[in-house]
């Protein structure tokens, strides 16, 4: 009772108590983070080997076991390892001892994943290794749609510029967009043509190969001045390969023209991703670390608009999913409880007697 005392004798000293702990509890609720999930550092860590064309059973026996153990022999702390092999992929899972140095491991894989790829099958390129955690979550689905643009050329423009645009939100990660085709230079052979003019389709892929370089260039020194050497070792535009030379059997020279075709084209296509039944190109933003959620959502929501004037063809943009609901539900939901709870009871009660009526 001592402390009820207490309030009585000195009433100005709670009174201003209690609106100190009133404004500093308004700041803490406004401050408090609201995220879908925790932020949970898991010690696993992800290596990804790509090399197209290798069936999954070559793909475990040439890439995937030497993988595991080059990582298994030269990484500390290392519990387990779980390994996936498909066509052309290998996707090896490293789960690191509680408490180990996560970063010390990416190093020691990253230098020993280095050294093995002169190991591995010709034209094998280095890994990704990608550090994983439990609340890296989607936030947000972003719909591209064109008019004027193809699927190949808006597929570019997302993955080249939006991606690149967007990459400066603090705890922000982007997979490849959904949709869309992957742009590439094709050459279409004509078969006849090849075979009428004693051809085949290896002489066409020397040609382009051995005329289509990047050479380093040096200056020329003329009197006091210093000019710049350009080589036409490559092309500046894709329809220029059309006039490749290539030779005959018999030293007759044609052009790349007369057996084939060059043009900017796209791989097969092996998705496609629909925004109001029309094609569209798909990006996911995914949330990683502990950023907050509702903060990478407001963020990348605001630079919508300066995207959509990046071009002057006419863009749609959409946003497909939502991941803001959930935590902004519980925000609400949280603010009524503390509501109520701050009620008089005799409120609450005459409340409950006017929704009975």
């Amino acid at each position: 009772m001592w402390i009820v005392r207490l309030a009585l004798r000195r009433p100005y000293t709670f009174v201003v108590l209690s609106l100190v702990l009133l404004l500093s509890g308004w700041q803490v609720v406004r401050r408090t983070p609201t995220d879908v999930l925790p932020s949970v550092d898991l010690p696993v860590i992800s290596v990804v080997w790509t090399y197209s064309g290798l069936p999954a059973q070559q793909m475990e026996a040439q890439v995937t076991q030497f993988s595991e153990f080059s990582i298994a022999g030269n990484t500390s702390d290392v519990m387990r390892l779980q390994s996936d092999t498909y066509d052309g992929v290998s996707v090896i899972r490293v789960y690191l001892q509680p408490g180990a140095d996560v970063s010390a491991a990416m190093a020691q894989i990253t230098a020993a994943s280095q050294t093995i790829v002169r190991r591995m099958p010709p034209g094998m390129i280095p890994p990704i290794i990608l550090r994983y955690t439990a609340s890296s979550v989607p936030v947000l689905q972003l719909a591209f749609t064109n008019d004027t643009l193809s699927e190949a050329e808006l597929f570019d423009y997302v993955n080249n510029r939006v991606r690149t645009a967007l990459s400066i939100v603090r705890g922000t990660r982007f997979p490849l967009p959904q949709g869309g085709k992957f742009r590439q230079v094709s050459v279409d052979l004509d078969l006849n043509a090849l075979q009428a003019q004693g051809l085949a389709p290896q002489d066409v892929a020397l040609a382009v190969s051995a005329q289509n370089l990047t050479l380093p260039t040096g200056s020329l020194k003329i009197s006091d001045r210093e000019y710049r050497v350009a080589l036409n070792s490559s092309p500046d535009a894709i329809a220029a390969l059309n006039e490749l030379p290539i030779r005959r059997p018999d030293g007759r020279l044609l052009q790349l023209r007369d057996v084939a075709f060059v043009h900017d084209g796209f791989q097969v296509q092996t998705n496609i991703a629909r925004s109001n039944g029309r094609r569209s190109v798909v990006l996911t933003v995914m949330k990683n670390g502990d950023a907050s959620t509702l903060e990478v959502a407001s963020r990348i929501k605001a630079m919508l608009p300066g995207i959509k004037r990046g071009r002057g063809e006419r863009d749609v943009v959409s946003l497909r999913r939502r991941a803001l609901e959930p935590p902004l539900g519980a925000g609400r939901g949280l603010e009524a409880a503390g509501r109520r709870g701050a009620e008089p009871a005799h409120h609450r009660h005459r409340r409950r007697r006017h929704r009975a009526r």
